[in-house]
């Protein structure tokens, strides 16, 4: 039996683009995971629902592949589903469509269910994965890794967790990683080029009122960026950026 696929329609507002009206990595991680909310809600899935197991999902790591971002005012259709599942991990594909049905984005993200009691990965519970009619599978797909960066005295900035910030879970929302990341990249090379490859692995929890530091690495003459938040010495989020000229 199939997974249950999701598909909602969705028009780009002006404050989910950038200053070129494209959207934002961001703000697509924010519409990926509206769509799954969604769905959820469809299907009796509640946040209440999974929080009264005691436990929330977390993401733990996204690959995207984009083709092109939509500009404000572009209708789009945002589809789902959680293909498939083992004890502790969660394999969730998402498609970002134009409304003729072609692809301009498609990620996959693997998730865990987190225990509210001990902020560990907590077993999967049943009741809330039955729904989806996922495949359960010992071996989920791998999702690629953001490279291993190896080089020294990187350009960084200094943030501080704002309550903004923070989700239900009582940590960072994922897509703000994405802000910190190409925050610290110069303006002008963000206005012409977009991102088409994107590996991201969040390691460690980052909470409101703690500060952060976003480094990067972008050899000159190519178009691959290499990406570290840190607290302290503790790695928070890493990620590989290939990129495209707009």
């Amino acid at each position: 039996m199939a997974a249950n696929e999701f598909t909602e329609p969705h028009r780009v507002v002006y404050y989910e683009a950038d200053d070129t009206g494209h959207l934002t990595l961001a703000m697509l991680i924010n519409l990926f995971v509206l769509v799954s909310e969604d769905q959820n809600d469809a299907l009796g899935l509640t946040t209440e629902f999974v929080q009264s197991h005691r436990v929330g999902w977390v993401v733990t790591q996204y690959h995207l592949q984009i083709t092109a971002l939509p500009k404000t005012g572009d209708q789009v259709q945002l589809k789902t589903r959680a293909t498939s599942y083992n004890k502790y991990f969660a394999y969730r594909e998402y498609w970002l469509l134009d409304m003729a049905g072609n692809q301009l984005a498609y990620g996959e993200g693997i998730w865990v269910t987190m225990s509210y009691a001990t902020r560990k990965i907590a077993t999967i519970p049943a009741e809330v994965m039955a729904p989806y009619q996922s495949t359960q599978s010992v071996r989920l797909p791998r999702l690629p890794r953001p490279d291993r960066l190896t080089a020294t005295d990187l350009p960084t900035k200094p943030y501080t967790v704002r309550y903004f910030d923070i989700d239900g879970n009582g940590h960072v929302n994922n897509a703000h990683y994405f802000d910190w990341m190409l925050d610290v990249l110069p303006a002008d090379f963000l206005r012409h080029h977009q991102p088409a490859d994107v590996r991201i692995r969040f390691e460690n929890e980052v909470t409101y009122g703690e500060p952060v530091t976003s480094s990067y690495d972008l050899p000159a003459e190519t178009l691959t960026s290499q990406h570290l938040v840190q607290r302290d010495d503790v790695v928070a989020a890493k990620a590989t950026i290939q990129w495209q000229e707009r």
